[in-house]
Parts: C-alpha cells; structure tokens; sequence
C-alpha cells in the first residue's frame, strides 16, 4: 500500500563503494528539485544540502550499497514508520529493490505512488547472563546465530522452546541459525534451510554443519520463544545478529530469540515481486540455459 509523498528521506551508504558519492549526489539533485529534505550519515555529508539523520522524523529512508548496508539501516528506522527503499550498488543485492541504472525511473515511480509497502517480520535476540540478568537487545531483520568464533570445533546446544523450555533437542554442531522469513535466503539457506516465502511469518531454526544427518532445520511458529544455551565448556561462543551486530557469550549465558516488536517496511515497485527476484538473483527455479 503506497503512502504519501515523502518530504523528509534519509540516506544510508557504504562508503567504501566509489559509486556512493555520485549516487547521492544524483539523490540530492533529484530530492532537492521536489522540495524533498535531505538527512545522511556524518560520513556521507559532503555540501549544505543535508542535516545528520534523525530516524524518528524520517519519512523514507534509502540504502546505497548491498543487502548489508540495507540490514543497517532497516535496524535503525525499525522502531518508526520509515520504510526503506534499497538502491543496489553491491553484487547480489538480494533484498535491494533498485539497480543503479533504474535510479531516475524508480525516483520518478516514487513520487508518482507507484510502488508498495512489504512489512517483514523481525527477531529480538536478547543475552540472559549466567547469574539470570539480562544483557543486551538485538533487533534483526534476517537472523541471529549462535556460533563458535576462533577455531573450528564443534559446540554442543541446547535448543528449548516456550515459556516452559520445552526440550527441542541438543545440536552437536558449529552453531544454530534462527533466521526469520526474510532470512531464510541468507545464512540459513547456505547451512541447507528452507525458502521461506515471506508472508508466512515463523522461526527457522537451521544447525551449522551439524555431526549427524539426523539433525535438520526446524519451522517454528511465529509467536515461539527459543532458547539456546551451550552444554559444557564455551568459551569463543558468540551471538552474531545480521551479520554485524552481536556480543560474546560466557559460560551459562544463554540466547532467548523471540519475535520482534516491530516490523520492517521494505519499499517494491509494483512489477517486483519474491519469485522473481528469486530467479533473477539466486537462478532458482530456471533452467542452466536460462542463466547464460
């Protein structure tokens, strides 16, 4: 559902790509030339056009780089009523909506409403310390994993779900991904877990190279509470959330994984849809002389 015409968007980028600036810079001629305002990141400010970037009084927020940089800024407009519109300047870009080559068009399809809000689920990883005290809170849009860092040696996990701690099973493994449905294209699908289509809202539990075949990736329902603990000594253990956020676990602490209480709104253009950026960027469902 199109909303109205944004008059204040924020822009996000990762600098490290050479096409940010000129591709800002394409955004400030083209925003400034509606009555647009403009907010960035202190790293992107280059002239007056642009004030620091303040969430809360976003009406749109846009992401120069790849999926990565789109995870970032969907964590930081989460919590407010910013959708966010991905402009591809990476490789897959996967959960982005617009190439470079399409910037003019999409600009104009923008502010003409010709695009649609696609809410996506989130997860709330939260650390519960040994001692019972809470630790730190962390929104992800595609997933948390709990993972051994350093050497690659396997860690043994106790996955439990509800209130109760209902016994799932114990994962003999390198780790646990719990990845919404947005997710289950990212990690969680290179470890051998499901395609989730992502109106359907669950928790995907998919173990790390797990030491038995008889371990395989698990479907929850949405409203689950899940909570791996590792069994034995864990040193290395660390919570990993969208790849770049997260903390390092201690003996006895434990990771209560649950759905988040906001969603991600992402901005798609209306002949845009999940099956079809599934086959044009993953070249699932074709055949090989299709891909040539």
């Amino acid at each position: 559902m199109a909303v109205a015409a944004p008059r204040v968007i924020g822009v996000v980028g990762r600098t490290a790509l050479p096409e940010v600036f000129d591709t800002l810079a394409r955004l400030c001629d083209a925003f400034e030339a509606r009555g647009v305002r403009m907010q960035v990141e202190p790293q992107l400010v280059t002239d007056n056009r642009s004030a620091p970037i303040v969430p809360a009084e976003l009406d749109l927020l846009v992401t120069l780089g790849g999926d990565g940089t789109l995870l970032r800024g969907a964590r930081m407009v989460a919590a407010h009523r910013a959708p966010v519109l991905g402009v591809n300047l990476g490789h897959l870009g996967f959960l982005t909506s617009v190439a470079v080559r399409e910037l003019d068009e999409s600009i104009d399809r923008l502010f003409s409403g010709d695009y649609w809000i696609d809410q996506r689920m989130t997860l709330e990883a939260t650390v519960v310390r040994a001692d019972g005290m809470s630790g730190d809170a962390y929104l992800a849009l595609n997933d948390a994993v709990v993972h051994k860092g350093g050497f690659a040696r396997i860690v043994r996990l106790a996955v439990n779900v509800g209130p109760d701690q209902l016994e799932v099973g114990t994962y003999n493994a390198d780790g646990v991904i719990l990845a919404t449905p947005t997710g289950s294209t990212a990690y969680s699908l290179s470890a051998g877990g499901p395609i989730i289509v992502p109106a359907v809202d669950c928790i995907v539990a998919t173990p790390i190279c797990p030491h038995t075949l008889a371990v395989r990736p698990i479907v929850f329902p949405a409203d689950a509470i899940i909570t791996v603990l590792a069994i034995g000594p864990a040193e290395g253990l660390i919570l990993t959330v969208d790849g770049q956020d997260g903390a390092a676990l201690n003996p006895g602490d434990r990771v209560v994984v649950r759905r988040g209480a906001h969603s991600v709104k992402l901005l798609r253009f209306k002949d845009g849809n999940f099956f079809s950026t599934m086959r044009q960027k993953l070249h699932w469902g074709i055949e090989p002389a299709e891909r040539i």
